[in-house]
């Protein structure tokens, strides 16, 4: 059997050229599933960890999706705002260690606009909780200061002390503008990943003194208030968006929850960002889904051409499987010589589909950490990986019992007759 298997291995080196183009093909059809794979556990962990540190979301009585959509990710609109009153009532309760109130509906060239608090940059977290860093400046002062993320300063080309002006709204084009009141760029944030980089962030103040001189969504014709005047007028808000609340005991997250849901003077509700987060990726998260289907088919296609390889080079191997069968090989030797060179080529092409990801992750795993949010690291492969290899292994032993059964239905007689 070791004769067999040396003119076996002399046989595939002679066909080198061909076998490694498979292998590679393999190779780079499993690097390609084991990313996918890696990426969307971990898109689904950063989308899980949009917001950290924050124990409940509350906001005007809608579904949790709706209200996790605008409050975390600034997609959509509030079915209603929550009065100030209520903000403060929330912030008072004895349960509550501090409070972020965030207010939207304005935009500047398609990034949504946020009004809130130096609350903000003190207490909201991300990721592994991790804290909002400024890559340059610091948060607002002034009413017209203006905090950007690091998706807006790029895209834009901002930088501090840029103007810039806000619209009324949320789109992309033709919404009214407050150009009478220009804002002033403080401070830069550094890449989260999250909606925090698409976003400009402005006071509460700020979002009163704008909207001054505004009446049911326009501009009040023939008044107008300077912005050197706007300190003369109370600034504090009437209404707020949300409200990102952290207890000071997780113990207490159910009663202030139902707390917050049975407000009387008017309807609220407040969720668990974990709960909602999981709720929501069960809505979004079929496109991934999708992505690994499609790497699977580019799997299938890459042990397709490995039968077809083998199954082509059947024909000019046909001496050389019947010189094999002359010397005393049976035909169960020669279907399990054909059916290991394709299984071989397969699990080298999965090793090397490895040694690939490796590579893949030293070279892009920081672009993908700065501006995708996405913290891809060197790690052992997953239970889930190894499943995934495991299927690809099998998959090619069951590929390369093809062309082993057309080698052992090949005849000695067939093999030894010139083709006319």
């Amino acid at each position: 059997m070791n004769h067999l298997l040396m003119l076996a291995v002399r046989s595939a080196w002679n066909r080198r050229l061909t076998l490694s183009l498979t292998l590679i093909a393999i190779a780079l059809s499993v690097t390609m599933l084991l990313g996918v794979q890696r990426v969307r556990d971990e898109a689904h962990q950063g989308f899980n960890h949009s917001v950290t540190g924050t124990d409940l979301i509350v906001g005007a009585r809608t579904s949790p999706v709706q209200l996790m959509l605008y409050a975390v990710f600034r997609i959509g609109e509030a079915t209603n705002n929550i009065r100030w009153q209520a903000y403060k009532d929330i912030s008072a309760s004895p349960m509550v260690a501090w409070t972020i109130p965030v207010s939207l509906g304005d935009s500047h060239h398609g990034f949504p606009v946020l009004g809130t608090e130096l609350s903000y940059f003190e207490h909201f977290h991300y990721g592994d909780g991790d804290g909002l860093v400024f890559s340059q400046g610091k948060p607002f002062k002034d009413t017209f200061d203006a905090v950007i993320g690091s998706d807006v300063a790029e895209q834009m080309g901002y930088h501090l002390g840029q103007r810039i002006i806000l619209s009324h709204g949320m789109g992309m084009a033709g919404l009214p503008e407050h150009s009478d009141k220009p804002f002033t760029v403080v401070g830069i944030l550094a890449p989260t990943g999250t909606p925090v980089d698409r976003t400009v962030h402005i006071s509460l103040e700020a979002i009163t003194a704008i909207h001054l001189d505004w009446v049911g969504g326009a501009k009040m014709p023939g008044f107008f208030i300077p912005s050197e005047f706007v300190h003369k007028f109370d600034l504090t808000p009437k209404e707020v968006t949300a409200v990102l609340v952290g207890l000071k005991s997780r113990v207490a997250v159910f009663r202030m929850q139902r707390n917050i849901n049975d407000y009387e003077k008017e309807p609220l509700l407040a969720v668990m960002p974990g709960v909602a987060l999981e709720q929501l990726w069960q809505v979004v998260g079929v496109a991934e889904k999708a992505l690994l289907a499609i790497s699977a088919m580019v799997v299938v296609v890459g042990l397709s051409g490995l039968i077809a390889v083998v199954l082509a080079g059947l024909n000019e191997r046909r001496r050389e499987l019947a010189i094999l069968r002359s010397v005393g090989a049976r035909p169960l030797d020669v279907f399990l010589l054909l059916t290991a060179e394709g299984l071989f080529v397969t699990i080298m092409g999965v090793v090397l589909g490895v040694v690939f990801l490796t590579l893949m992750t030293l070279a892009l795993g920081p672009v993908l950490k700065s501006h995708y949010g996405l913290a891809i690291q060197l790690q052992w492969l997953s239970p889930e990986e190894l499943k995934l290899l495991a299927a690809v292994v099998c998959v090619g032993l069951f590929a390369s019992l093809i062309p082993g059964y057309r080698a052992y239905r090949l005849s000695l007689a067939d093999g030894l007759t010139p083709r006319i």
